[in-house]
């Protein structure tokens, strides 16, 4: 049974959440703001109700001062302020400094309702099994200032019906960024729909996200719903949202305009009752302005972005994810693990991790495996994880695999230059050239920090 604490002096607010709750929870109402603290440590709330007016922003609106009580003393409950018609701007502020959401007066039974669902599970009550898409603990538990702030435009950005678009490397965890703004907005209760739109043949995507009538094409036999139709009620999750077709984007383009979509196939026009976050790990921006991604799709998609840093912007929080994967392994390996030797603690906070938090899983849970002994030691883990840290010699000498990485490094580095060169800097044609993916020859440009734009002077020469 829910444990309600209700922080207001509103009559016939009390008396809607009484009714609305009355077989959910055990309600207390607190009569001031000090009555309130108190009986947040004695009564310890799934959730507070909380009168916006009995909140002090600083002189430029920031609510964080005033809600860091409640997160000291009550971390895990969720926070519902209410506020008044006229002070809708300063309750977003509350939810942009921490709190959960914000309902406004007269309260709406159903909405008070809403709220409350799932409250009594905790998102750091994460599920078995390690780096899920269902896991959020690690990611709320943050130390890094990067972090907070995406956290931050989550909350801001969850309650409403805003298309958002995730960016950042791959294994930052987009989706469970996208799984949270899911589980913090007014949709929690309808599905979420996960689609790894790289992961589809081009041949099918259309067919995946929209659906297609029986006799669309040679083999559909039947009729069958789309992503877009079982999300209704919902959220749709599009990762790798670059990777569509053209002709994908073009019905992507309707959806975002008209709030409607047609099956392959069909001619009939279905609503869609849903709520997109895309997510990408290529430049969307860039893309357009070469002709690879519709512009008009673009900023349809980019009305909110949000960045997940990677893990090397993030040392901070690397000891969280390896103690919240130690936890996890722990649960399920017969033989623990009570921690890491302090030369594999240094190098996972030094490494530079191009794989990210899927990487380090992965050498954790691998590491479990392999090592013998209770404590993580440095032959656990492949030895490469070790030779981009310094090694001290009498001789002075570098290691010879220093020697060998940089030496590739610069290779890899001319090469792209030179072909670069030789295409204008047409990335399509130094992807074929090389024969590798554009996505590969992106990240390489990434990596090595080369700006394809100097190269474009000599397209008009080569034209």
């Amino acid at each position: 049974m829910l444990r309600v604490l209700l922080a207001t002096d509103n009559r016939t607010a009390v008396r809607i959440i009484r009714l609305s709750l009355a077989d959910r929870g055990r309600i207390e109402v607190a009569s001031d703001l000090a009555h309130c603290l108190e009986r947040l440590r004695e009564h310890r709330p799934d959730i507070v109700f909380l009168e916006l007016g009995w909140l002090a922003p600083s002189s430029r609106g920031d609510y964080r001062q005033a809600l860091e009580p409640f997160r000291v003393r009550q971390p895990g409950a969720r926070l519902v302020i209410l506020a008044r018609a006229t002070e809708i701007v300063p309750a977003g502020q509350a939810v942009q400094a921490g709190a959960t959401l914000y309902l406004t007066h007269p309260l709406n039974p159903d909405d008070v309702y809403r709220a409350t669902l799932n409250a009594d599970q905790s998102f750091s009550d994460a599920s078995p099994g390690l780096w899920q898409e269902n896991d959020t603990a690690a990611m709320i538990r943050t130390d890094a200032p990067a972090m907070r702030r995406v956290l931050d435009k989550v909350r801001l950005v969850a309650p409403t019906q805003t298309t958002v678009l995730l960016t950042g490397e791959t294994g930052t965890g987009k989706g469970i960024i996208a799984r949270m703004i899911h589980a913090w907005s007014g949709r929690r209760d309808g599905p979420f729909v996960s689609v790894h739109c790289g992961a589809i043949p081009e041949a099918l995507i259309e067919s995946e996200l929209f659906g297609h009538e029986r006799g669309a094409f040679t083999g559909a036999v039947r009729r069958k719903r789309g992503k877009f139709e079982a999300a209704a009620g919902g959220s749709i999750f599009l990762d790798e949202i670059g990777t569509i077709t053209a002709a994908t984007q073009i019905k992507m383009l309707q959806v975002l305009q008209d709030r409607t979509f047609q099956p392959v196939g069909g001619e009939r026009a279905i609503e869609a009752d849903v709520r997109i976050i895309a997510a990408t790990n290529i430049d969307l921006e860039e893309m357009s302005r070469q002709g690879e991604f519709r512009n008009d799709l673009y900023y349809r998609l980019n009305v909110f972005p949000i960045h997940i840093p990677p893990l090397r912007e993030r040392p901070e929080d690397i000891p969280l994810f390896v103690d919240f994967f130690f936890n996890r392994l722990n649960g399920r390996q017969a033989r623990r693990k009570n921690g890491l030797t302090p030369d594999v603690r240094r190098t996972l906070q030094q490494y530079h991790w191009p794989g990210n938090i899927r990487e380090l899983e992965n050498l954790i849970e691998r590491a479990f495996i392999v090592e013998n002994s209770p404590v993580l030691t440095r032959s656990s883990f492949p030895p490469e994880l070790f030779r981009h840290q310094p090694v001290e010699r009498q001789s002075g000498w570098p290691a010879l695999a220093d020697v060998r990485r940089r030496a590739v490094e610069n290779a890899e580095k001319e090469y792209l230059r030179s072909v670069l060169s030789a295409q204008a800097g047409r990335i399509d044609r130094t992807a074929q050239t090389a024969g590798v993916s554009t996505r590969q020859i992106r990240k390489l440009l990434a990596r090595y920090q080369i700006d394809k734009r100097e190269f474009k002077a000599g397209r008009a020469r080569n034209k």
